[in-house]
């Protein structure tokens, strides 16, 4: 494998991708189901916030989200959690979709095209200044 190109092909092959509107459809039907926003603050401030997304800095994701850590979001209860990551346009998600599954989360999606697919398909975006207080960083 060479170069960052090969690894993000070969991540994808071995991770759950969904179109923004499959996400979108399985975080409405399934109240368990998180969608997990990893863009920067400053994207967020810039481009929106989806409602009801939690926002974890990709630094700290394995260890927000890894249910025996102890500094894990309270959410994190169980490695059957299903998570739906979405970062900017969906590159950094496919690598840490990868990476959580190496750890043992094997429920874990990311979104195609990102945020900025998600935007281009209509879905809600809070565009409001108070969505920052939601930032879990």
């Amino acid at each position: 494998m060479h170069g960052s190109t090969e690894l993000l092909a070969y991540a994808r092959s071995r991770i759950e991708r969904l179109s923004p509107t499959a996400a979108h459809a399985e975080l409405s039907r399934d109240p368990r189901a998180l969608l997990i926003d990893v863009r920067t603050a400053s994207h967020r401030a810039t481009g929106g916030h989806v409602p009801g997304a939690h926002c974890i800095d990709l630094t700290v994701l394995p260890w927000r989200l890894d249910p025996e850590f102890g500094w894990r979001i309270p959410e994190a209860t169980s490695f059957d959690q299903r998570y739906i990551l979405m970062c900017r346009h969906g590159f950094s998600t496919s690598l840490a979709a990868w990476q959580l599954g190496l750890m043992g989360l094997n429920n874990v999606a990311d979104i195609d095209g990102g945020f900025e697919a998600w935007c281009a398909a209509g879905l809600p975006v809070d565009r409001s200044p108070t969505f920052m207080a939601d930032v879990r960083e």
